[in-house]
């Protein structure tokens, strides 16, 4: 039903109107008695061999939400009913920003892509604080993850101080952390992906993890376009500040072997969905292969179909996300992945 009729609808209008027309759509559907009930047991397989233990958290399902779906925590609850294991809300920044200007939003369905460039529009930390606070009081406690940066305005030299605040403020309420530096729509955001910088902001913050009575994993979330020496120095950096693991990866910045309309080819932005496949699990395989293992990473980018999620965990990824993928597929995407890894008993 999604693929026949509800996705041609919607993509007859602009991108980022249906995504704020369907956060409304769904927030509203699950109000109706029993709309949630059903969805999870539609979508949501309820088995055991489907059950992760990773970063002392367990996971339902090993399928998350990527960053960037719900930036400020506004369906967290209704998009696991969805069936995703975990939700990861953000990117979040200590002052509310309207991000780049729009149009910023761009399908390239021909590919299967989407090219953004938002640039981290987002309500502000205390803005999503107060929603999340209803996880935590709720008798369904969702699994969230909080993807933190900085804002536009802060330089480069500053931002440990955003990646703190928001860490503060958040580590009540989110179950782990992802640390961005990598989008390529925040100006000079990558240049943070250098090792010095780098490892000044993760041992900042987990100096300040670790004074906690009780600890937060810390993921890095690292972009496709880095070099093998680059990702040499992630896996240098992992193992000097211990942080917890990776995922692997951000939206890419190259314009290769597309299909569509060429103006569209030349938006500015971060690429997304099937052109993004091939090489997010090569960095996933990198990473395995170069750290032994030494660390667990979240893969995501390019899983259009449940053979891309399978694809992605046997080149090391213990868990998935997505993003695109869900956008074109719908939830029947969720439940076909976790079958799959059912089936393969992965």
């Amino acid at each position: 039903m999604y693929k026949s009729i509800i996705r041609p609808l919607l993509f007859r209008f602009d991108p980022e109107d249906v995504h704020h027309f369907s956060f409304k759509a769904i927030k509203l559907l699950n109000r109706i008695p029993g709309i949630s009930s059903l969805s999870r047991k539609r979508f949501k397989p309820q088995n055991p061999a489907l059950k992760r233990t990773l970063f002392g958290l367990e996971f339902d399902n090993p399928v998350g939400m990527a960053a960037g779906f719900d930036k400020d925590a506004k369906a967290f609850r209704e998009f696991s009913n969805l069936g995703f294991g975990f939700i990861e809300i953000g990117t979040l920044t200590p002052q509310p920003q309207e991000g780049n200007p729009k149009t910023r939003l761009f399908r390239l369905k021909e590919d299967q892509a989407i090219v953004n460039r938002m640039g981290f529009n987002n309500g502000g930390v205390d803005d999503a604080v107060e929603r999340l606070k209803k996880n935590t009081a709720g008798k369904r406690h969702v699994l969230i993850g909080g993807n933190i940066g900085k804002n536009k305005i802060t330089p480069n030299d500053k931002a440990v101080d955003d990646y703190v605040i928001c860490f503060n403020k958040l580590f009540d309420y989110v179950d782990y952390f992802t640390v961005n530096v990598s989008s390529p729509n925040t100006p000079g955001l990558r240049e943070l992906q250098d090792r010095k910088p780098l490892t000044h902001i993760l041992q900042t913050l987990q100096d300040l993890n670790n004074a906690k009575p009780t600890r937060k994993p810390i993921l890095l979330k690292i972009a496709p376009d880095l070099t093998d020496d680059q990702l040499l120095d992630i896996i240098g950096i992992v193992e000097d500040t211990k942080i917890d693991g990776v995922i692997a990866t951000n939206t890419t910045i190259e314009r290769k072997d597309l299909k569509s309309d060429l103006n569209l080819q030349k938006e500015a932005g971060g690429l997304s969905g099937a052109p993004l496949k091939n090489r997010a699990t090569e960095v996933i395989s990198f990473l395995h292969q170069k750290s032994n293992g030494a660390f667990p990473i979240i893969g995501v980018g390019g899983i259009m179909c449940a053979q891309d999620a399978i694809d992605k965990l046997k080149a090391g990824a213990r868990l998935v996300q997505i993003y695109t993928g869900f956008v074109y597929e719908g939830p029947a995407l969720i439940r076909d992945i976790n079958r799959e890894i059912i089936k393969q008993g992965l």
